[in-house]
């Protein structure tokens, strides 16, 4: 799994209609700060974690978003 591919499935995700405004633009920020090349890859790593986190725990998404999210964030976490 690649950094390109992740932060597109986080793009993709945000880009469903199902998915809250809050929720979308919290992925496409994790997104952007996974491709930030000016910092280290654990550092964008922990960055994105920890708003994937953050998501994860929105009580307006429902459960199968939410087993997406966190999905997303274990293939995050597999990039260190």
């Amino acid at each position: 799994m690649s950094v390109e591919s992740v932060s597109q499935q986080m793009r993709d995700m945000a880009d469903k209609e199902s998915i809250p405004s809050n929720v979308s633009e919290m992925l496409v920020e994790a997104a952007q700060e996974l491709e930030n090349e000016e910092r280290d890859l654990s550092v964008r790593v922990n960055s994105a974690s920890s708003i994937l986190d953050e998501v994860s725990n929105d009580p307006n998404i429902r459960q199968h978003t939410r087993t997406e999210i966190w999905n997303l964030a274990s293939k995050v976490e597999s990039l260190e």
